[in-house]
């Protein structure tokens, strides 16, 4: 297992992270660990905006969309 050292943290965030700790009966270093592997698994999990649509319409009970059938092949860019 790795070590952190938190250099320069205000006293105000110290104390609210001890009172938030003691409300989940946690050590402070047991708090922050696992706020800290909350915050990196929201953000490994995330995603991009396609995603989070998915995500949202899926949650909600998802959507069916007829496919669409081309009636031409797309046109080539120009090139200018």
């Amino acid at each position: 297992m790795a070590t952190i050292t938190i250099r320069n943290l205000d006293d105000s965030v110290k104390q609210r992270l001890r009172v938030q700790a003691a409300s989940h009966n946690r050590s402070m270093e047991e708090e922050v660990r696992l706020i800290l592997q909350d915050a990196v698994q929201k953000t490994e999990t995330a995603g991009g905006i396609g995603r989070r649509i998915h995500r949202r319409f899926k949650e909600a009970g998802g959507i069916s969309l007829p496919e669409q059938n081309r009636k031409q092949d797309p046109r080539k860019p120009e090139i200018v």
